[in-house]
């Protein structure tokens, strides 16, 4: 498989995922239906650092950082939906660019060991990175109903 593929399904996941948030404004995004959730920002945000967590860890020596507490802390800084949009946007650009950069051989390598995905072939990251896209496009389906908004089929204009 040639490396650009790889890239390919990240960037249509973006796709999805755009049109299915199309329906929020900036105004939304800081809704959250309990406290403690994530808003609609952080949602897009979070979906954002994911990528580049993947990428970074699939391709450096000692993995997947774990620091869970110190990203949510970053996560939870954006209050602005146009602004994760732009991260996303970037962590999309610059996954596609590694993964472009890559040649099948090295997308076949193990992963680093650890817990997560340990061993698996590098390329496995790209079906990661798409459900966990896929998981955070239906948790902000279920917010823009809860707000009374109906978001369009993902897959098509």
């Amino acid at each position: 498989m040639a490396a650009n593929a790889y890239a390919a399904p990240i960037k249509q996941a973006l796709q999805f995922f755009s049109r299915t948030c199309s329906v929020f404004t900036e105004e939304d995004s800081g809704y959250t239906p309990d406290p403690g959730q994530f808003s609609v920002a952080q949602h897009v945000a979070h979906v954002a650092h994911t990528i580049d967590w993947f990428i970074e860890g699939a391709f450096r020596p000692e993995g997947f950082d774990m620091d869970f507490g110190a990203q949510q802390v970053e996560i939870r800084k954006y209050n602005s939906l146009k602004a994760a949009f732009t991260s996303l946007a970037t962590a999309v650009d610059h996954a596609a660019e590694v993964l472009e950069s890559k040649t099948s051989e090295e997308m076949l390598e193990p992963l680093p060991a650890g817990p997560i995905m340990s061993g698996e072939p590098r390329a496995a990251i790209v079906g990661a990175i798409i459900e966990h896209t896929a998981h955070h496009r239906g948790s902000l389906a279920v917010y823009a109903r809860l707000i009374g908004y109906a978001p369009p089929m993902p897959y098509s204009d």
